[in-house]
């Protein structure tokens, strides 16, 4: 394995930028997956990464052998403990990260089967959060309109716990544009008003879409939908977080569908 202790080095400066640039991340078109889990399912769902980073400590431990044995990559470049905390983005790195290509999936025309929209969502937690909820609850595609938060950002990727793997997770979709196109039902939430989320049918081709934060969604994507429903409160919360809404919606359809 080749090693690098300087922070002079040239490999290791493009890294770091790599680690501390979105808009790097998007122009090279690589993301960093940080830890065990997210490299494992990275190997489990779409290949073997393009480059294996390692702290020294790394190389001992059991776990990560392992895991290295299962890639069969001779792609790995040890650092020193100090380089590797620069690069990581947790407080206990676990001593490995991959350099992948960032999945592109092509914006739609047009989209059919049950499905995720998320308009302006720009907390990277929530946006992980509802990413695995999604994967959990069998959704194939979820999709993020242009002012959402970068979903491969390290921080969403953290949050997602190797969801990303197994969506179609498309950036940049124009969802009023897409609407009219999409086959099945649209369905919004809100925190007052509309239908009660256990009285609609959530079975089928359904879009959910969940809007930002603060704002919810924008009154043009919102006249759009097929159905506004809000999720029963009885406590005396005001509304509940973006990603706990999504939970909730994504598995009454689970129930509804008797999965």
């Amino acid at each position: 394995m080749k090693s690098i202790s300087s922070a002079d080095n040239p490999r290791f400066r493009a890294l770091l930028k790599l680690a501390q640039s979105s808009r790097e991340r998007r122009n090279t078109g690589l993301s960093l997956l940080d830890g065990i889990h997210l490299v494992s399912a990275y190997a489990e769902h779409v290949g073997v990464p393009g480059e294996i980073l390692l702290n020294r400590d790394a190389v001992g431990n059991p776990e990560v052998a392992q895991l290295l044995a299962r890639l069969k990559t001779e792609n790995a470049l040890v650092l020193s403990d100090a380089l590797f905390r620069q690069l990581s983005s947790v407080a206990t790195p676990t001593g490995i990260i991959g350099v992948v290509p960032t999945p592109r999936v092509a914006i739609p025309q047009q989209l059919t089967g049950a499905c995720v929209w998320l308009e302006a969502i720009q907390d990277p937690g929530n946006v992980g959060s509802i990413l695995r909820s999604a994967a959990a609850a069998g959704i194939a595609t979820v999709c993020l309109s242009p002012h959402s938060v970068h979903a491969w950002s390290p921080r969403v990727l953290r949050a997602g716990m190797g969801a990303h793997f197994a969506l179609d997770v498309i950036e940049g979709v124009d969802l009023e544009t897409l609407a009219p196109h999409y086959a099945g039902r649209i369905v919004i939430t809100a925190v007052n008003g509309g239908t009660p989320l256990f009285a609609v049918d959530l079975t089928g081709d359904v879009a959910l879409v969940f809007g930002n934060e603060g704002a919810g969604l924008s009154p043009a994507l919102a006249a759009l939908a097929h159905e506004t429903v809000h999720i029963p409160m009885p406590g005396r919360a005001e509304s509940l977080n973006v990603g706990a809404a999504a939970a909730v919606c994504l598995f009454e359809r689970v129930r509804q569908s008797g999965s």
